[in-house]
């Protein structure tokens, strides 16, 4: 069992929030985090279901004053003897039906609602394949009605190692956590993420995304048939095959597949932050997450220089995020197919516009930040952005983003000098428009310029 801060909100953190370098990622002790001057160790904290790999979300502080405050609080940190070993995990706050198992590598420290299971490495992969079978999810079912799956629950199903079945299930569950892995590092929330997937070195997004499709298919259908074999070896080590099937739903894969407009938001995602320097289109995974800033990683495409991106209804700065955007594309994808890529983008986020452009100026005025937040929500925490919008309210007057890990005591003062160029700006387009409607005779262009 695992432990219970008493305190979430003192002593855990999302752990795209803190600097990088603070963080004890793979460390095999508190010591070592110690002596290493790190703040904080991994934390298994639930989530979502989710089988073989992935839902590594938060950290938590665990330095030597708050791992003695711990010691004190909360329930007392159980099990400690098990921190930062490789386990088995599992939610808590599931019904038995809904099982499923996830491998938790060296690292971690482990919440009370991800229970733990800890073994020798060679029946690791054994347990992992078995705890995700129908025989034991059944098994589980029979002995457990509850909508909580506690380790004396897990203890109790019949464990049986057949011998001459070990090694094929020994690899085939090794394959399907790399599948698993691979998938989740495929997301800018785990922080092995390296490199967006649909950004290759091809002239247009639309090639990249057949890639990416093919590529989701073929691994989601491999993943299918290694856990029907799964099931087929386990039914029969349990003499089940009149009870049940080895047939895996596809709804129980869980997995990504391709989704063009999801993957062309997350595609978004990322070029925003290689616009804030988070990432960079010449070194893998994150370049910049607070601490020093290292210039010399960027020289395919330059991030913003003041940390401020300016969104609004039409170009009125040369930083303006439509602006950069198409930079960014012409970086990744050339120049040549630039008005291809723009379009491809536009028809999958299928927002009203009269042109690519427009279309896509509306998806960030309108709907960006809210996909954001909505990609760095986690059940129980709320909304932890880490780009941070500046709005003036509804008629999206002004709106200006930020890369919260770059925020400075001048940043505030950046966005207010923005604000007031702007209104110069709207004030010069006002008189323009006052001196049009003088001559304006077609009453429905005029009151289209007095409405703007």
């Amino acid at each position: 069992a695992g432990l219970n801060t008493g305190d979430n909100e003192r002593f855990l953190k999302l752990w795209y929030e803190p600097i990088i370098d603070k963080i004890a990622f793979g460390y095999d002790s508190q010591e070592r985090l110690v002596r290493d001057g790190k703040r904080y160790a991994l934390f298994n904290k639930g989530g979502g279901y989710r089988k073989w790999y992935g839902n590594q979300m938060f950290v938590i502080a665990f330095d030597k004053r708050n791992y003695s405050i711990l010691s004190t609080v909360g329930n007392h940190l159980p099990s400690r003897q098990y921190y930062f070993k490789q386990c088995i995990t599992w939610n808590r706050i599931s019904s038995a039906s809904s099982f499923c198992a996830r491998k938790c590598g060296v690292g971690f420290v482990f919440d009370d609602v991800s229970p733990s299971a800890f073994m020798d490495n060679d029946v690791f992969n054994y347990a992992i394949g078995l705890m995700n079978s129908k025989p034991f999810c059944t098994l589980l079912c029979v002995l457990n009605h509850g909508m909580k799956t506690e380790t004396g629950n897990v203890q109790k199903v019949p464990y049986v190692f057949e011998t001459k079945k070990g090694s094929e299930v020994e690899h085939l569950v090794e394959e399907c956590i790399q599948y698993a892995k691979v998938d989740w590092d495929m997301c800018e929330f785990s922080w092995e993420f390296k490199r967006h997937p649909l950004a290759l070195a091809v002239d247009t997004i639309a090639k990249a995304f057949e890639s990416w499709k093919n590529e989701c298919d073929n691994r989601f259908v491999r993943l299918k048939s290694i856990e029907e074999r799964l099931n087929y070896i386990f039914i029969e080590i349990y003499g089940l095959q009149d009870e049940l099937s080895a047939e895996v739903d596809e709804k129980n894969i869980t997995i990504h597949q391709a989704d063009m407009k999801r993957d062309i938001k997350s595609l978004i995602s990322y070029a925003v932050g290689c616009m804030f320097g988070r990432y960079s289109l010449d070194v893998e995974g994150l370049a910049y997450a607070g601490g020093q800033w290292d210039s010399s990683k960027y020289s395919t495409f330059i991030p913003d220089k003041d940390n401020c991106i300016p969104i609004t209804d039409k170009r009125y700065f040369d930083d303006d995020i439509v602006v950069l955007f198409e930079k960014w594309l012409t970086a990744v994808y050339g120049e040549e197919t630039l008005e291809q890529n723009l379009d491809f983008v536009a028809e999958a986020l299928g927002n009203k516009g009269s042109s690519s452009r427009e279309v896509i100026r509306n998806y960030f005025l309108n709907d960006f930040f809210k996909d954001h937040c909505a990609t760095y929500s986690v059940t129980g925490s709320g909304k932890r952005p880490i780009y941070w919008l500046f709005d003036s309210g509804k008629q999206n007057g002004f709106k200006a983003l930020i890369y919260m890990h770059r925020y400075n005591e001048d940043t505030a003062g950046r966005v207010l000098i923005y604000l007031q160029n702007l209104q110069n700006k709207y004030e010069t387009e006002v008189r323009a428009i006052d001196a049009m409607l003088e001559h304006i005779t077609d009453q429905r262009q005029a009151a289209a310029e007095e409405k703007r």
